[in-house]
C-alpha cells in the first residue's frame, strides 16, 4: 500500500475490507498516515482567508473531511468486528495465530484473547467439572488524563461526562477525542460552551 493516504485510498481500502474474510495487510504507519491526511486537510480548511470560507472549493474540502472520517470510522468498525471474532475462535481452539496486525491492533487481539480465555477457563471449564464458576477480580485502570495545552491562564481543567468527538478550536489546535471520564485541558472559552451544553464539568484546583 502506498505511504500516502488519500480519500480514494480510504474508500478502495474499505471496500476491500467489506468483501474479504480476512484482514487486508496494512502499511506499519497507517494510522500515522491517516492522521497527516486529515491534518493538511483541516489545515488547508483553517488557513483559508475569511472571505473564501464560503466557497465552493473549501466547503467541498469540509465535506470530504467528514466523509474521510465516516470511511475510516467504518474502516476501523470492520477491522474491528473481525479481531473480536478472530479472538473468539482463537480461544475457543487454544490455538495462538500470527496474523499481519498493526502493533495496535496486535495488542488488541492479544488482550481480547486474554480475556475471553480467562473467562471461558473460570467459568466454563469449572461447570464441566463439576465446579462453581470462580471468576477472578481483574484490577480496574483508572481513567487516563488527556495532555494538551496545560496552561492555566488559557485553560480550563475538565473531565468529559460524554463522549466528544476531535474538535477545532478558536486557537486553531485540534483537541480530543475525547471518551467519557477522560480529563483534559481545553480553551476557556471551549471549556465554558462544553460545561453550559452538560458535555463535560470543570475540575477544580482541589480535584487535580
Amino acid at each position: 500500500m502506498a505511504d500516502v493516504i488519500t480519500y480514494e485510498t480510504l474508500y478502495e481500502l474499505l471496500r476491500k475490507e467489506k468483501y474479504s474474510p480476512s484482514l487486508q495487510e496494512l502499511d506499519k504507519e497507517f494510522f500515522k498516515n491517516v492522521i497527516t491526511y486529515l491534518e493538511e486537510k483541516e489545515k488547508l480548511i483553517s488557513n483559508s482567508p475569511k472571505e473564501s470560507a464560503f466557497s465552493k472549493e473549501i466547503s467541498n474540502a469540509r465535506k470530504q473531511v467528514e466523509n474521510a472520517k465516516k470511511l475510516i470510522k467504518e474502516f476501523y468498525e470492520r477491522r474491528e468486528n473481525k479481531l473480536i471474532q478472530m479472538a473468539l475462535l482463537s480461544s475457543r481452539s487454544g490455538n495462538r495465530e500470527d496474523f499481519n496486525l498493526l502493533q495496535e491492533e496486535s495488542k488488541f487481539y492479544q488482550e481480547l484473547h486474554a480475556v475471553l480465555s480467562r473467562y471461558r477457563k473460570d467459568i466454563l471449564e469449572n461447570i464441566l467439572n463439576n465446579q462453581q464458576p470462580v471468576v477472578k477480580e481483574q484490577p480496574i485502570e483508572a481513567p487516563k488524563t488527556i495532555k494538551t495545552d496545560n496552561s492555566e491562564a488559557e485553560n480550563k481543567l475538565v473531565r468529559f461526562v460524554h463522549s466528544t468527538p476531535q474538535f477545532m478550536a478558536p486557537d486553531l489546535k485540534v483537541y480530543g477525542p475525547f471518551e467519557k471520564e477522560d480529563i483534559g485541558f481545553v480553551p476557556q472559552k471551549v471549556a465554558n460552551t462544553l460545561i453550559k451544553k452538560n458535555r463535560a464539568e470543570e475540575i477544580k484546583s482541589e480535584e487535580k
